[in-house]
C-alpha cells in the first residue's frame, strides 16, 4: 500500500512538473542580421514582468532591461548602441522560464 501511495505521488509530481504551460513563446529578432536596429517579438500567455538580456558569445551581459508584457504580442525595438559587430545572445526571462535566441549585428 506505501508503495503505491509513493508512486501515485511520485507520478502525480511529474505531471504537474511536465504539464505547466508556457508563459513566453515564439521569441523572433527581424530582422536578423541587423545593422542598427531590430525588433524583438514574442507571444505572452499573460500580463507579466520580463526581463530582456543580451549576451556576447563569451557569456558577458552587455543589455538588460525589464519590460512589462501583455497577454498576446509583444514587440521590442532593440538599438545597437555601441555594440560591435558579431553575434549575440538575447533572451526573455519570465518567472517560469527563459526563452533565449541568437542574433548577428553586421
Amino acid at each position: 500500500m506505501v508503495k503505491k501511495i509513493l508512486f501515485l505521488t511520485f507520478f502525480l509530481a511529474i505531471s504537474v512538473g511536465f504539464s505547466q504551460e508556457k508563459s513566453i513563446e515564439k521569441l523572433v529578432a527581424s530582422p536578423n542580421p541587423f545593422t542598427n536596429s531590430t525588433t524583438i517579438y514574442f507571444n505572452a500567455k499573460n500580463d507579466q514582468t520580463v526581463i530582456l538580456t543580451v549576451r556576447n558569445v563569451l557569456g558577458k551581459t552587455v543589455y538588460n532591461k525589464e519590460l512589462k508584457v501583455v497577454k498576446g504580442r509583444n514587440s521590442f525595438p532593440f538599438q545597437r548602441n555601441d555594440l560591435k559587430s558579431g553575434m549575440y545572445i538575447y533572451a526573455i526571462q519570465s518567472n517560469k522560464e527563459i526563452i533565449s535566441k541568437r542574433f548577428v549585428i553586421k
